[in-house]
């Protein structure tokens, strides 16, 4: 019996350790929201320009040879590298990074071993100030749950935040971190450095905190976050915290399905998980949902 044939089509990230180069200029989307690939390496995600002579197609690659990317405007835009040999080019006051969960309850050691989490810790301080000096906002999203949320909690989420059938949501914690997960709580807190951070933020009125009571922060119709980028005209995400297999990617997926523009910082997500929940996360944001960066590129793309 002969071999079966090969599949006329495959998924395009299977076997894939990096995305090659487009060979012409290519358009993705339609013609609200679109971003423009060049063989340079440069994605253009401002919306700013269509290919001259776009057809109404999802996909259109580009024949003419002297298609270029428009000047970069610098007054509004900037350029982030990415993994893969990419450039992106992005909208300063449309670009956020949302930093989840990074909380005491999640990092503080009093309460948890989470060593990759506190080594997410330093690139966001470094991360953070410099997305503030281009205009971009600074997205803190927390567990923050009230005594009525906690009537409307699902019971496979509510089981997994307890042990034994003991603790959970609300329950009171050891010394002063006060009831798990719910607002005001010292556990529900940024942790250490993060929260004078934010208070310098929120000062400044370049950062926001906004609670969340699942492990999305974009679950369900119009959650608090949803409604907060869509209010900012807010398009690319930058994505950090804890942990990177749960909430983060949770997060990240919705906001993927939302049609976000998602960019993963490398050096800013952990997760206590076994061995490969953060590899697996880091591949798909690489290959699939959309971009990975670090934190130094971030400060050199602010510096620039």
């Amino acid at each position: 019996m002969s071999p079966p044939a090969a599949p006329i089509h495959d998924t395009p990230i299977l076997g894939m350790v990096a995305r090659p180069n487009v060979d012409v200029v290519t358009e993705y989307g339609n013609a609200a929201s679109f971003w423009v690939e060049y063989p340079s390496g440069l994605v253009d995600l401002t919306r700013s320009a269509h290919i001259v002579g776009k057809a109404d197609t999802h996909v259109v690659a580009a024949t003419q040879e002297d298609v270029k990317p428009p000047p970069l405007k610098q007054e509004s835009q900037f350029e982030l590298e990415v993994e893969g040999g990419r450039t992106l080019r992005l909208n300063k006051t449309q670009t956020a990074i949302v930093i989840i969960d990074m909380q005491n309850f999640f990092l503080h050691p009093d309460l948890r071993d989470h060593p990759t989490g506190l080594k997410c810790v330093p690139p966001l301080q470094k991360a953070v100030p410099a997305l503030r000096s281009l205009g971009s906002k600074i997205i803190w999203v927390n567990w923050g749950l009230t005594d009525h949320e906690l009537t409307t909690i699902p019971p496979s989420l509510v089981r997994g935040f307890m042990k034994s059938g003991k603790g959970g949501f609300g329950s009171k914690l050891a010394g002063e971190f006060g009831r798990l997960l719910m607002r005001g709580e010292y556990n529900s807190d940024l942790y250490g450095p993060l929260q004078p951070l934010y208070e310098e933020g929120k000062a400044k009125g370049t950062d926001v905190w906004i609670h969340k009571n699942r492990m999305s922060g974009l679950w369900g119709p119009q959650s608090a976050l949803d409604l907060y980028l869509q209010e900012e005209g807010i398009t690319t995400l930058l994505f950090a915290g804890v942990n990177a297999d749960q909430c983060v990617l949770g997060t990240l997926i919705d906001s993927y399905y939302r049609g976000y523009d998602c960019v993963t910082v490398r050096d800013a997500v952990a997760t206590s998980s076994p061995t490969g929940g953060y590899e697996n996360m880091i591949y798909n944001s690489g290959n699939s949902y959309g971009f990975l960066t670090d934190s130094e590129k971030i400060v050199k793309a602010a510096a620039a």
